[in-house]
């Protein structure tokens, strides 16, 4: 973990233009690396302001947050005048908005040949332009359970998670070389890695993590449930030895911990360094 307060991008200048969560996540990330962020708002704000205003404030703290209208010359010009100074401009824009704008990656190379890029989109090319959200890049990939809706944004967050990967491969090649670069994450391609342990059928129902194992399974306690992960053989048996059982099943563990609270079997489980943890709802 890095520690808060971190200075390691210390005199890093980056502009972001990125709303509602992928772009805003990756950019809090700068920001406690010790990067200096300057966040980009149309006049109507981030979506997420509306949404999620306290999360808004915390993606944000730390930044500056600007209200420019990239659609009028004045508004323009001031983006201009950041983007002169910065050594990253982060994007959730479609290439054609981009375009549009005058902020595709060759107009940027003309008028700022030192500035990196790095884009956040859907869908990879040729697809480039099509529309998607977290919803739907889970729904392509195999990664939902209907009628249950996913209870976090697992794309939006793997996605900033791998745009702010890339964009340190581009200001460290930036650094050495002299020479900028532009990357495109898909949000799409991120789903479809997140779903790899699925297609190779760990977590599927038949799977040694999907529930074909009572060692790594979730058992209803008393009062809650709790989630067992004694995945490997030395937690396995370790965890069989303390609960005087010889072998046992999923019924027989189901039995056992419904004996006490979920608190209780947490608290047992750290006393003895195995991995139960009660479920928080």
């Amino acid at each position: 973990m890095v520690p808060c307060g971190t200075r390691l991008l210390q005199d890093v200048r980056i502009v972001n233009l990125g709303l509602n969560t992928p772009g805003p996540i990756a950019a809090a990330r700068f920001v406690k690396l010790g990067a200096a962020v300057t966040k980009i708002e149309p006049p109507s704000g981030d979506p997420l302001k509306e949404f999620a205003r306290p999360w808004y404030e915390e993606l944000c703290a730390g930044q500056t947050v600007l209200s420019l209208d990239l659609k009028k010359e004045a508004g323009r010009a001031a983006m201009e005048h950041h983007l002169s100074s910065a050594d990253l401009l982060l994007a959730s824009f479609r290439p054609s908005a981009l375009a549009r704008l005058g902020l595709d990656w060759r107009s940027l190379q003309s008028r700022h040949p030192r500035l990196s890029f790095t884009g956040i989109i859907g869908y990879p090319h040729p697809n480039e332009e099509r529309s998607g959200h977290d919803l739907t890049y889970l729904s392509d990939t195999g990664l939902l359970s209907p009628p249950q809706l996913p209870s976090s944004l697992y794309v939006d967050l793997a996605g900033a998670e791998r745009a702010v990967t890339l964009s340190l491969a581009l200001l460290l090649n930036s650094f050495r070389t002299g020479k900028a670069g532009c990357a495109w994450v898909s949000l799409h391609e991120c789903a479809w890695e997140l779903a790899a342990p699925r297609r190779a059928g760990l977590t599927t129902l038949n799977g040694s993590l999907g529930g074909n194992s009572p060692f790594y399974s979730m058992y209803p306690a008393s009062d809650g449930w709790i989630a067992v992960a004694a995945l490997e053989p030395h937690f396995a048996s370790r965890l069989l030895s303390e609960l005087n059982l010889s072998a046992a099943g999923g019924a027989e563990l189901q039995r056992v911990f419904r004996g006490r609270s979920a608190a209780e079997w947490e608290s047992w489980g750290e006393e003895r360094g195995l991995p139960l943890a009660a479920v928080r709802v």
